[in-house]
């Protein structure tokens, strides 16, 4: 090929999503909150995991407007401090709702006043002041590959941040998707979703789940070989792939993270 692949499973929003009353969309798109935090470094990271398992246990996993969470621990990113603490909900009401819902749990689990304070006076203490808010809406008109088996053992969370030209060009998301990233055994879990509210309306962000770091690498191959076989001929290749290209600037940034299987919901 006259260039290398370098989507990995990148999926193109603008065309399809753009598109009213879209008919290919079955189901409706849900909410995802990303908060990053920063850990004190003086603070042991086991007290930590402690903390957030009860408050896991105590509120997250008991309400029901949240349908999804992770919590994202550094593993190869450019601050070793963060910690993203990630929501989903079925929609942008039931984010304020869901707040107020965990207050309700919060004082059911802690119902001394003086004992709820001292719990979330040592949550905090885990955190510098510092954190930043963005609010996603998935994309469902090119499909996910949704996480079926449970695991124990922390999984590796590759982000990729894209930037999307918003110039409306491009097509072939679905097929590649269905044709590349669903047939790739390595890639356990995949999410796309872009920009609702926060700092850039042109972000496009991909999550994949892989059991191991090494898997993430034998996945860049395999999509290689997908590629290769579904469009033998190079011409026809560049051709797929000049057009869903147009979607983006070209610019993008990676981020590795694992999670916390005990905190997953």
């Amino acid at each position: 090929m006259k260039k290398r692949r370098k989507l990995l499973g990148l999926v193109l929003w603008i065309t399809l999503a753009c598109i009213p009353g879209n008919a290919q969309e079955k189901e409706k798109p849900v909410f995802i909150t990303m908060t990053t935090l920063h850990r004190s470094l003086d603070a042991k990271a086991k007290d930590w995991k402690a903390t957030e398992q009860e408050y896991f246990d105590k509120v997250t996993s008991k309400n029901d407007l949240i349908i999804g969470s992770e919590i994202l621990t550094h593993y190869y990113t450019d601050d070793n401090t963060e910690i993203v603490q990630v929501s989903v909900y079925k929609s942008w009401e039931d984010i304020e709702k869901a707040n107020a819902l965990s207050d309700e749990l919060a004082k059911k689990a802690w119902p001394d006043e003086k004992t709820r304070k001292a719990f979330f006076d040592k949550y905090n203490s885990f955190f510098t002041p510092q954190h930043s808010d963005e609010i996603y809406q998935s994309i469902t008109s090119v499909g996910e590959k949704p996480y079926k088996d449970e695991t124990k053992k922390p999984m590796i969370v590759y982000i990729r941040r894209s930037q999307m030209s918003m110039k409306g060009d491009g097509k072939n998301a679905k097929e590649f998707n269905d044709k590349i990233t669903f047939k790739d055994p390595y890639i356990k879990a995949y999410y796309p979703f872009r920009h609702a509210w926060g700092s850039n309306s042109t972000d496009f962000m991909e999550a994949f789940f892989y059991d191991s770091l090494s898997d993430m690498e034998k996945s860049n191959d395999k999509i290689d070989e997908l590629i290769k076989s579904t469009w033998p001929n190079e011409k026809d290749a560049d051709a797929f792939f000049d057009e869903l290209e147009k979607s983006f600037t070209g610019k993008h940034a990676d981020y590795i993270y694992r999670n916390i299987p005990s905190v997953s919901k």
